[in-house]
């Protein structure tokens, strides 16, 4: 799995051939995604159980822009599944979030392509839940989750089965930011100092409190959330987005699904953002 992720990152430059195989439901994505220059961005694996890799040049500096700029009037707060499934203001989770359709904006287009491509051939553009961007003041956060979902009524092959996989993509961080990253804490901190050198993870935290990525403009961590044959949720997986204590910043998610979502699944007044 990890060999095919790094094969699929060295190609990435070579999407463009790529996007013209993929199926005829998604013309509109293949077209813009023809079109793309994707950046030449690294991948440093952190994890090998759970996966998780961290991807520094993920996003260009222009595609930062566009995505900020094509949301910017569009957020509203975010929201989590309550034990009703209707979608409801939480104290957990107090950013604002909205979405955006990558078949209908071509830079989206060509990031959802990246993230495709990161994860072999066999990921699909049906499996793609829809761009969701999440914007985060000073106080705001989003306590510990799983992207994974617990309840299997949100998991059902209509709606594309579990989430298989996350990126969580930094668009953009305020000068003078802090606090703010993302926690993983039942995942062991690498120790080698040039994660702390290079500003990819916190250092000043104790390692008894897992591992936390600083918030950098452009770069991304990338996660399976799925353990086991059957597809089971990895509880490994949780995390949090901690609270700004300064600053602001703007993220993204990206969820690719076991399964090709439905149309209905896909209409904006379905909530996905749980």
């Amino acid at each position: 799995m990890i060999l095919s992720l790094l094969i699929a990152t060295a190609a990435v430059l070579a999407s463009a051939a790529d996007a013209s195989t993929t199926d005829a439901s998604t013309t509109d994505a293949s077209t813009a995604a023809a079109e793309c220059t994707h950046p030449p961005y690294r991948v440093y694996k952190v994890s090998s159980s759970p996966l998780i890799l961290y991807l520094e040049g993920f996003l260009t500096p222009g595609e930062q822009t566009h995505l900020l700029n094509a949301t910017a009037s569009r957020f509203r707060r975010s929201v989590v599944a309550g034990s009703d499934g209707a979608a409801q203001q939480s104290t957990i989770r107090t950013s604002q979030s909205t979405d955006l359709d990558h078949h209908a904006d071509n830079v989206a287009a060509c990031i959802a392509r990246r993230a495709l491509d990161l994860q072999g051939f066999d990921a699909r553009d049906a499996q793609l839940e829809p761009l969701q961007l999440v914007r985060y003041a000073a106080g705001e956060e989003y306590d510990v989750h799983t992207d994974w979902l617990a309840d299997g009524a949100y998991a059902t092959a209509p709606n594309g089965g579990n989430r298989a996989t996350s990126f969580f993509v930094y668009v953009h961080v305020a000068a003078g930011t802090t606090g703010g990253g993302t926690n993983f804490p039942l995942v062991v901190a690498p120790r080698d100092g040039r994660w702390c050198a290079r500003g990819f993870v916190e250092c000043d935290a104790p390692y008894a409190s897992g591992l936390t990525f600083r918030p950098v403009a452009g770069n991304a961590v990338f996660w399976e959330n799925l353990a086991g044959g059957g597809g089971e949720g990895d509880a490994r997986t949780e995390h949090a987005g901690l609270p700004l204590t300064s600053g602001d910043k703007v993220g993204m998610n990206i969820w690719t699904r076991q399964l090709p979502l439905s149309q209905e699944a896909r209409r904006r007044d379905v909530p996905l953002d749980f």
